[in-house]
């Protein structure tokens, strides 16, 4: 029997019409999804796909959020194997993340090892958060010569971005988006700075001004920062 396909598909960042053509009909064509689940019943690119899971087997793939790394490493490992056991079968798996595969995605971790085991893998693009973000505060993030960087607002150090001729991203802001605002305020950046939380979910928050954001902020949280004219 031929060994499946894994697909690591992008379904987007919440707004369900913002599913590809492509992954649409790969989620159709499935024998088997794999669906990311992080703990507490939090499975959001699962509600993105909505009825095309309908009568799919899942897998449900347990990617907690930790920054322990050998906790990570068990949980990808594992994960592995359980698709590479269902590719034996001549099944396709598609697994579905957030936005992008390639961007910031726990999807990118599995992918590497199905490989590494010898089996075919292959990346499906989807709309990244940051666009969805910019075309919700009705801006672009970048224009002419303008650079763009992108940055997990959890780096260690964000002092070398702030200082960066660029328009910036900060994604997944959450936890940290006092830190944020105060770093901000301090370099006199904070009134070039908008954010959207929840982009095209439920719950979705704008703030044209960031500054104005005084409540916490959940984990899909994004700013962006133009560059001063």
């Amino acid at each position: 029997m031929n060994q499946g396909i894994l697909y690591g598909v992008g379904v987007g960042p919440g707004d369900p019409e913002l599913l590809t053509l492509k992954a649409a009909r790969l989620l159709r064509e499935a024998d088997v999804i794999a669906v990311p689940d992080k703990g507490a019943g939090e499975q959001t690119a699962l509600n993105i796909i909505g009825q095309l899971a309908q009568g799919k087997p899942l897998l449900h793939c347990s990617t907690p959020m930790t920054r322990d790394q050998a906790v990570l490493d068990r949980c990808h490992d594992g994960i592995a194997r359980e698709i590479a056991d269902i590719l034996d079968q001549g099944k396709n798996v598609v697994f579905i993340t957030l936005g992008d595969p390639t961007v910031y995605s726990t999807y990118i971790y599995i992918h590497k090892r199905v490989l590494a085991l010898g089996y075919r893998a292959e990346l499906v693009p989807g709309v990244p958060s940051f666009c969805a973000v910019a075309a919700r505060l009705g801006t672009s993030l970048c224009e002419g010569s303008e650079r763009l960087l992108i940055v997990p607002a959890s780096h260690k150090d964000l002092s070398d971005c702030l200082d960066l001729d660029a328009n910036l991203v900060f994604m997944k802001a959450g936890r940290s988006i006092t830190e944020l605002q105060d770093r901000l305020r301090e370099r006199g950046m904070l009134a070039r700075a908008s954010m959207v939380a929840n982009c095209g979910m439920e719950g979705e928050q704008v703030w044209q001004r960031f500054e104005e954001m005084q409540e916490p902020s959940g984990y899909f949280s994004i700013v962006l920062v133009k560059e001063g004219t």
